[in-house]
Parts: structure tokens; sequence; C-alpha cells
């Protein structure tokens, strides 16, 4: 019988924070209910504590989910109790508390001598407030993990003694983060074995790690701290997250899956649906696969060479371990166009993991009619596109109700927009550089705004003459930045979205009222 390796999926908190990767409560939603097809063991939803919008998604997929939903919170009563909080309606709840245990870490965020003078009497109080936090939480639920942030450098006897407290508090997952991507695979699978050495313990909890990848290293770390006793694997797909990102989850289920000649490991992830949720992923967190990316990247099962393509033909098998088929890359394409009905639309958005049904498939079947009038012909791709942009509206109160650009080699370009929201339209014109720029100086006229932009960028989302064009504007408010992003057949129009749905965001985040600013204004 093979031991099971739990998939501890962190795409909605961890993966959230990748710059410039928010989403909206539907959006994580929506992924939520992927991860369940993906079959993925738990479900981080957020940080309860860190605003609202967390609190709202934690308890929506909670709520929602079938699976272990987990929620993240420091080691401190009040976070806490706002993770119990949102997952007070789940039907499986994990608390996911956490601390500081690395020497680096101590002496930086708890510098203060309320916690002592010294290392070591500092390294006493992070032990007692991570075992009253354990306690605390286990008031709550049977389910909690707790995490030693920077275990990579933590001190091997100081992280044995915190481990087999927290244990003994009623701990039933302990996670060994490699918080900065430090760590080399040899080191850190030698750090999973003395934990499981030096504490007595340590059976009565599941070891987990969460790995980094600064270096490159993360899914290494992972596999090897696997093999050498962890059994939960924490991970996000794609592998986005904090800086350089986390362990990549479908890089590490098919490395399992693939070499299962060397090991005695499963998971129970559905691997056909791997490439439907990394495409959604991309869809709504704007972050591009990027196409040498193992195992979901556009040229991962693409070969180019002479000799390749002619081992190919001859045997599949001579340059690829693993089939297409196998993560639910299409072999085919399904084309709908102007004249397919609703039930082939919902059809193919169930396929690709999308749930629609009553007056939401009829707002997206209309705009899916209007983009095949202008398209001809819709794939995959253009309904993930689709289906991204039509939760976004679920968030937009500044709406695009018109447009009209008027550029050429011998004019000065000049662009003309009508903006609504709750019921009043705001009109302005411009002039500018190019067509885009004279469109944006236009939005913050309308808006009463000055310059706010940050980046924009542009990017063609499918292929062909007819393809769907991705805008995607940051905004530099508040020394916040907020990502907006827009699809059209039309650039310029993707970008006006874009820029509203940036600054929709921003108000959404900020609670100020656009609008209302522009009538105290006038």
């Amino acid at each position: 019988m093979k031991e099971k390796v739990l998939i501890f999926d962190t795409t909605l908190r961890d993966g959230e924070q990748s710059p410039g990767a928010s989403l909206n409560l539907q959006e994580k939603v929506e992924i939520a209910r992927q991860l369940e097809k993906l079959n993925v063991d738990i479900i981080e939803a957020g940080f309860p504590a860190s605003s609202p919008l967390q609190f709202e998604a934690v308890r929506r997929v909670g709520e929602e989910s079938g699976k272990t939903v987990a929620a993240l919170c420091r080691a401190m009563e009040h976070d806490i109790k706002s993770a119990h909080e949102a997952l007070r309606n789940a039907r499986y709840p994990r608390i996911h508390t956490f601390i500081s245990t690395s020497a680096i870490h101590i002496m930086g965020k708890f510098s203060n001598d309320r916690y002592g003078k010294t290392l070591a009497e500092k390294q006493q109080t992070i032990l007692k407030m991570a075992v009253d936090a354990v306690s605390y939480a286990k008031t709550f639920t049977d389910d909690v993990e707790f995490s030693a942030e920077d275990a990579g450098r933590t001190d091997p006897a100081y992280l044995a003694e915190i481990i087999e407290a927290v244990i003994s508090a009623g701990a039933s997952t302990v996670n060994i983060p490699d918080t900065t991507g430090y760590t080399w695979p040899s080191e850190f699978g030698r750090k999973i074995a003395d934990l499981k050495k030096r504490v007595p313990n340590i059976d009565h909890a599941v070891i987990s790690v969460h790995c980094h990848n600064d270096l490159g290293l993360a899914v290494a770390n992972t596999l090897s701290s696997v093999e050498n006793g962890a059994r939960q694997a924490e991970c996000s797909i794609n592998g986005i997250g904090e800086r350089a990102g986390n362990a990549s989850l479908e890089e590490i289920v098919m490395a399992l899956s693939v070499r299962s000649d060397l090991h005695n490991f499963s998971t129970g992830i559905v691997t056909e649906e791997i490439y439907n949720t990394s495409r959604m992923v991309s869809s709504f967190t704007g972050l591009i696969v990027q196409p040498n990316k193992a195992i979901v990247g556009d040229n991962a099962f693409a070969h180019e060479s002479g000799i390749h393509q002619d081992g190919m033909l001859k045997n599949r098998h001579t340059y690829e371990v693993m089939t297409p088929e196998s993560v639910g890359v299409p072999q085919t394409t399904i084309v709908l166009g102007r004249h397919s009905g609703k039930h082939g639309l919902q059809a193919r958005l169930s396929a690709l993991g999308y749930k629609v049904t009553g007056a939401e498939l009829e707002t997206v079947y209309a705009r899916f009619v209007s983009l095949a009038d202008k398209k001809k012909e819709i794939y995959d791709d253009d309904l993930r596109v689709l289906m991204g942009d039509e939760l976004n509206k679920l968030i937009e109160p500044l709406e695009l109700d018109y447009l009209h650009i008027n550029s050429g080699t011998a004019s000065i370009p000049t662009a003309t927009v009508r903006i609504r929201s709750k019921g009043k339209t705001y009109e302005e014109s411009s002039t500018g550089d190019g067509p885009v720029d004279a469109c944006f100086k236009a939005i913050e006229r309308a808006l009463s705004l000055g310059s706010l932009l940050h980046s924009y960028s542009v990017r063609s989302t499918t292929a062909g003459r007819q393809a769907l064009g991705e805008a995607t504007v940051k905004l530099n408010c508040d020394d916040r930045l907020f990502t907006g992003r827009g699809v059209s057949t039309d650039i310029i129009e993707a970008s006006a979205k874009a820029y509203l749905q940036a600054l929709s965001l921003h108000q959404n985040a900020s609670g100020n009222d656009i609008t209302t600013t522009i009538e105290n204004t006038i």
C-alpha cells in the first residue's frame, strides 16, 4: 500500500500574496470549487484577521467546500478568534496558527524588551506564545496546525523543543516552513529526519512542509522532506506566492506520480484537472504561466527539434515522461460560435471548471454571443478570459459606458469617455501622446483624479487575428498598488476597463466612494 501525502493548497492565501495577484470574493470561490474537483486535501482560504474581504472569503469557502478549509492566523487571541468566526459554519475547519522561531526573525520581529532581553529569554516567550495559541485554537476545533515560521533557519534543538511543546498542547499538524527558500534539499531532508529523532511525540502529529522558491529549490526541498518523513506538502497552483513563489502543486504531484518506481507515496489528486486549474488561476490572477513551465506551460508537450519530432512520431515515450491527457492538456479543442446554445456553453464551462446557472448563465451567454459576433470562433482560452472578466464585474462600481477614440498619423489622439456609477454618468475628453494615454487622461478628468498610473501592459490572451487582448493597469493609490484587468477584442477598450477596475478595487479597499469625491469637487 502506498503512503498518502496530503496536499495542502495555499493558492488562495500565499498564492494571492503574489504582487498584483489579488482576487475578488467570487474568484476565490470559483477557484475553491475547482480545487475541490482537483481533490486537494486542504484548502487554505485566507487570513481572516487581515481584512473584511479575507474574512468573507474564508467564510464563503468554508461554507461551500466539502474539504478541510484552513484559516491562517498569528499566535494571537484576536487572530485565532477571527479564524474561528470565519470558519464557524465550515464542515471541516482547520485553524492554522504561526509564529517566528529563527534567531534572525526573533531578534528582528520581537526586538522589544517586553519579549525578553536576550535571545534565550525571547525564545522562551515565543515558546509560551506558541503553546498558548495552540491551546486556545484547540478550544474551537480539534484540527489545529502550527507553523514555525523560518524553520529552515531555526536552531535544530530549539525547533525540536517548540514542536514537542505545541504537539503536547494539541497541534495535530506541525508545519516546517522554508520561509525564505534558503535551504538545500539534502539539508532540509535532514532537518525533517532530525525532528523525527529528537521529538518524542512527533508521531502524534502530521509533519508538513511549506517551501518557497527563492533559489528555485521549493519542489526539490518538498520532495526531499517527503522522503524523510513529511506527509503533508503545502503548495500552490502554478507555484505562485510571495517573492519567487511557493512549491508548485502540479510539479510535486506529477513528480510523485511519474517516479512511483522510486518511492512508496501517492496523492489523491485528480491529475486530469491540473491543466484546467492552472488556466483558471492564471486567468483570475493575471499571472501568465511561462511557456517553459513544467507540466502546464504551453511548451511542456511541444516538440520543435527534428530529432525530437521524429522520435515522437515513432514512439511518444522517447521524449515524454507523461502524457498530455494525464494532466488534462486538451488534444482537441471544442470550438463554440454564435450559433451555439446555452446548454453547449454551460457544458463547456463546466468542463473547464466554472459553475454557472440561472441568471448568471443568462448574463454570461449574452456576453458570449456578443463576443462570438466579433470573433466567429470561441476557444477554451476565450471562455476563461470571458469568465474572469465577468466575475470582475461583480466588484466594479465604475463602468465604461461609452468610449470614442480619434487617432491617426496626421492627427492628435483624442479620447472621449463616459463612465457610469450608481446611476450617474461622468463624461470628459482629453488628448494624449497616443490613444491609450488620451483614454487614461479622459478618465482622470472625468473622475477629477490626478495621474495614478504605475505601470501598464497589454497582451494577446488567445490566438488569431481576432484574438482577445488583455490590458493590465497598476495604479499607485495611497502608497498601495491596485491591479486592474480588462479584456476586449479592442485593446483601447480593454485598457479603459482595466483602469476603471483598478480604481474600483481601490475604492472597495479604502471604503472611499470616488463618485462622492467627484460630486464634492464639482
